[in-house]
C-alpha cells in the first residue's frame, strides 16, 4: 500500500507542476495590464514601467515561473499584487469557509443519495418512478432559484438563519451551522440526483446476482441482504461518482458563495481571475490541485477497505 501511496502522492507533486505552469503561461499570453490595473488610468508609461520591473512582471516567463517555484519550494506563495496580502494567508482564512460548506454539502449528498437508492433499488416499482423523478427533477433545478427561495423563506420569512455571512465554527458552532446550512443544501441538490442514480443502478446488479440468490436462498434476511452485502459491494461505483461530485461542488461553491456572501475560496479566486492577479491565482490552483489529489487518494483507501479486493499491493 505504501508504494502506492507515494506514487499517487508523487503523480498529484507533477500535476502540481503541470497545472500551475499552464496557468502561468495562459495569464501570461492573456496580457492582462497588471501594473495599469493597479495604478489607475492615470498612471504613466513611466510608472508603470517601474511597478512592473518591481513585481518582476518585466522578466522573461520562464524566470518568472522558476522564481515562482523558488518560493514553492520554500513554502512562500507570494503576495497579492493588488492587496499586498500573503497568499497563504489569505487561502487559509478562506478555505475553511468554503470547505465548511462543501463537507455540509456532501454529507447531505451522501446521506439523501443513499437512502434515495437503497429505496428506489429494494422497492422499485412506483415507489422507484417516483424517486427517480425527484431526482431528475433535483437534478435540472436551477441552483440560483432554489438559492434565492432558500433565503426568502427561512431567512426572511421565518428568521431561523441569517440571510448572508459567515461565522466560524470555534466562535459558534451553532451559528456556524446556521451560516452554512443554507449554501449546503443548494450545492447538494444535483449531486444527490447523480450519487442517487449511481446507487441505485449498482445496487440493481448487485441485487441480480449469483450470491445474493444464494444467501437469499440460505434465510438470510432481505434488510442484511441489502445492508451488509449488496450495499457494500455495490459502494465502488458510487464512491468514485461521489469523489466527482466533491470536485464538482467545491467548483460550484463560488455561486452559492455569492448568493450568500460567504468570503471563501471561490470568491478570492474569481476576483484574482479577473483582476490577473498571478501570485494569488497560482495559490488558488495549487490549493485546489492537492485538494483533488487528496479526495481521490481517500476514496481509493476507501474502496480498498470497503472491498479487499481491490486493495493495491
Amino acid at each position: 500500500m505504501l508504494p502506492y501511496l507515494f506514487r499517487r502522492l508523487g503523480a498529484g507533486i507533477v500535476l502540481v507542476f503541470l497545472v500551475t505552469g499552464i496557468t502561468f503561461a495562459l495569464t501570461y499570453t492573456a496580457d492582462i495590464p497588471v501594473a495599469r490595473n493597479i495604478l489607475g488610468p492615470q498612471a504613466t508609461d513611466e510608472q508603470i514601467a517601474i511597478l512592473n520591473a518591481r513585481l518582476g512582471l518585466d522578466k522573461p516567463l520562464w524566470e518568472q515561473y522558476t522564481d515562482w517555484l523558488g518560493g514553492l519550494f520554500h513554502g512562500d506563495l507570494g503576495k497579492s499584487y493588488f492587496s499586498g496580502q500573503d497568499v497563504t494567508d489569505a487561502l487559509t482564512s478562506r478555505l475553511p469557509v468554503t470547505l465548511s460548506v462543501v463537507v455540509v454539502a456532501m454529507i447531505i449528498t451522501l446521506l439523501a443519495s443513499t437512502a434515495l437508492g437503497i429505496a428506489s433499488a429494494a422497492r422499485r416499482g412506483w415507489l422507484d418512478n417516483l424517486l427517480q423523478g425527484i431526482s431528475t427533477i433535483s437534478f435540472v433545478f436551477p441552483g440560483i432559484i432554489l438559492g434565492i427561495a432558500l433565503v426568502y423563506v427561512f431567512a426572511i420569512e421565518l428568521r431561523w438563519v441569517p440571510a448572508t455571512g459567515y461565522t466560524k465554527l470555534a466562535d459558534d458552532p451553532r451559528a456556524w451551522f446556521s451560516s452554512v446550512i443554507l449554501p449546503a443544501i443548494v450545492l447538494s441538490i444535483g449531486g444527490i440526483a447523480a450519487l442517487a442514480a449511481q446507487v441505485r443502478g449498482s445496487l440493481i446488479d448487485e441485487l441480480d446476482r449469483e450470491y445474493v440468490r444464494t444467501l437469499r436462498a440460505r434465510g438470510v434476511s432481505e434488510r442484511s441482504l441489502l445492508l451488509k452485502h449488496a450495499l457494500r459491494n455495490a459502494a465502488g461505483p458510487a464512491l468514485t461518482t461521489f469523489s466527482l461530485q466533491f470536485i464538482s461542488i467545491f467548483g460550484a461553491a463560488l455561486f452559492v458563495e455569492k448568493i450568500f456572501a460567504l468570503p471563501g475560496y471561490g470568491s478570492y479566486a474569481f476576483n484574482a481571475t479577473l483582476q490577473g492577479d498571478l501570485p494569488a491565482l497560482l495559490g488558488v490552483t495549487v490549493f485546489g490541485v492537492l485538494l483533488v489529489v487528496i479526495v481521490n487518494l481517500l476514496v481509493d483507501l476507501a474502496q480498498g477497505w470497503l472491498n479487499p479486493k481491490a486493495r493495491l499491493a
